[in-house]
């Protein structure tokens, strides 16, 4: 009996759309945004700690914010894709990140992933009319995103009776 609903079904394992991929590109952007805010408090509280008379909440350039959040945002990217294969909005859309082979992506491969992304997230928009719903990063670097509602033990292959590990 599988867990997936029958609807979901048919299109397990296929490439994923490019609204899938958009919705939840935006629940990673949310969550990296409050990332960023909770660093801010973070930073702010610790002034607050050292200074109580003397705080003001502290004024972030334009430069150092947003390279608080490409940096913030690569190291998400990264280790999501590495270890899981899926980062929390993919999660939540049943998407997962897959090599040419449909394997898990390995470290440098999920850096220069989301490095491409982060740099040029509009690449995503390529999804609508390439045939295979790939975007110019999956085009470059022959990776791909796939429907997955399937936890990562699923796809582990179990070793047959009377095989040696």
């Amino acid at each position: 009996m599988s867990p997936l609903p029958p609807e979901a079904r048919a299109h397990q394992g296929q490439r994923a759309g490019l609204v899938t991929r958009i919705v939840a590109a935006g629940i990673d952007g949310l969550l990296v945004g409050l990332v960023l805010l909770l660093g801010y408090a973070g930073f702010a509280g610790f002034l607050f700690l050292i200074d109580p008379r003397g705080f003001s909440f502290p004024e972030m350039g334009l430069f150092l914010s947003l390279t608080s959040a490409f940096v913030v945002l690569v190291i998400y990217l990264t280790i999501s894709w590495w270890i899981s294969g899926r980062t929390y909005g993919g999660l939540v859309m049943g998407l997962r990140v897959v090599g040419r082979e449909g394997e898990n992506l390995r470290l440098v491969g999920a850096l220069l992933r989301a490095l491409c992304c982060s740099v040029f997230p509009v690449g995503l928009l390529w999804a609508a009319v390439n045939q295979e719903n790939r975007s110019v990063q999956d085009v470059l670097l022959r990776t791909s995103v796939v429907y997955d509602w399937q936890p990562r033990s699923a796809h582990r292959e179990e070793p047959q009776p009377g095989s040696s590990p």
